[in-house]
């Protein structure tokens, strides 16, 4: 398997397999850790594969993030401060993420451009689902984009009602932008 369609797989369809493997061709998720570090983007960490995270429950939240630092690395991603050299490529792998289509998505007009990633966790013996959560950049109908980022976790609701949260979060924002002077 290419590194092109591991980066497709883990990125568009969520494969954790893929993700994995990225994590070993690289070195592991201290170097991905060390490289947030080093943009200042300082409220996410990246410490377990995901392996290691379905090997127990608790392992899961030491990778943690807050919406605010995701929507900050998208945003550097967004304006070429990073990743300059793949940005093309990276975005158009994020434009065709599969999954989540209920989620930013959702309620957003069919034709709106969103470059994004997903991320679901598993559900425990009670019911709860540690996260449902998306991340992208979506880009209004007059060119202008913007980041987002919403974590929906440790929730009792139906993976429909996560979702809808998303969407309707989503879609409020992006009514916000559009209509902002």
């Amino acid at each position: 398997m290419s590194i092109d369609e591991l980066i497709q797989y883990a990125v568009s369809e969520s494969d954790n397999v893929a993700c994995d493997l990225l994590f070993r061709l690289i070195g592991g998720p201290t170097v991905v850790n060390d490289f947030l570090l080093s943009l200042d983007i300082n409220d996410i960490s990246v410490v377990a594969t995901e392996e290691e995270m379905h090997e127990s429950w608790d392992i899961q939240y030491r990778n943690w993030s807050t919406p605010r630092a995701a929507a900050q690395l998208l945003s550097k991603f967004k304006n070429k401060k990073i990743l300059n050299s793949t940005y093309e490529y990276l975005w158009n792998v994020m434009t065709k993420t599969k999954t989540g289509a209920k989620r930013l998505k959702g309620l957003l007009p069919e034709r709106t451009i969103i470059a994004h990633k997903t991320g679901t966790g598993p559900e425990n013996n009670d019911g709860m689902t540690s996260a449902t959560n998306d991340i992208g950049i979506i880009t209004l109908p007059n060119g202008n984009s913007f980041a987002i980022a919403v974590f929906v976790s440790d929730s009792y609701e139906t993976m429909e009602t996560n979702e809808e949260i998303i969407a309707k979060i989503s879609r409020a924002t992006y009514d916000y932008f559009l209509n902002k002077k």
